[in-house]
């Protein structure tokens, strides 16, 4: 079945694209949720009315979220975990730890937005890539550290009254 794409879906297109689905996705989820019409002779003749207001608002939002994502890529994170003798994490950092520590700084983005291919799992520092928008992205830096153990402490101690 042929429809008109009235919002852009990552995996059909974007706004004013026809393509063809099956007919019951079409039915059943795209024309009842409003994501696309049927492709009609006077639906095509609608959009290309309606595409030209649609493009400039697109624009509008694209540059404001481009200027989110130029203030979300100044933003580092740091996170404190425990290390093995090896050197090895207990544990990970997941895109949930990253949402939360961002939304403490003041960013309101949703977890699949954070873009991790696997969790965080080595010391160091690490890049990660935010979506901000469909076609703006942000990177943002992720600083993983080892948390002190007791022992540590102590010498650290011992060695400042010295």
């Amino acid at each position: 079945m042929k429809v008109i794409l009235k919002k852009p879906v990552e995996t059909l297109g974007s706004y004013g694209d026809e393509v063809t689905v099956a007919g019951g996705y079409a039915r059943n989820y795209l024309i009842p949720k409003g994501i696309a019409i049927e492709a009609t002779p006077g639906n095509l003749r609608q959009l290309n009315s309606e595409k030209e207001a649609y493009l400039k608002k697109a624009a509008a939002v694209k540059a404001e979220a481009q200027k989110h994502a130029d203030k979300l890529s100044e933003v580092s994170l740091s996170f404190t975990k425990k290390v093995g003798e090896e050197g090895k994490l207990f544990g990970s950092v997941t895109a949930h730890d990253i949402e939360v520590e961002l939304k403490a700084k003041g960013f309101e983005l949703e977890r699949k937005a954070i873009h991790l291919d696997e969790h965080l799992k080595t010391l160091g520092s690490h890049t990660v890539e935010i979506r901000v928008a469909p076609d703006v992205t942000a990177k943002i830096t992720v600083e993983v550290v080892a948390e002190e153990t007791k022992e540590e402490a102590k010498e650290a101690a011992k060695e400042e009254s010295e």
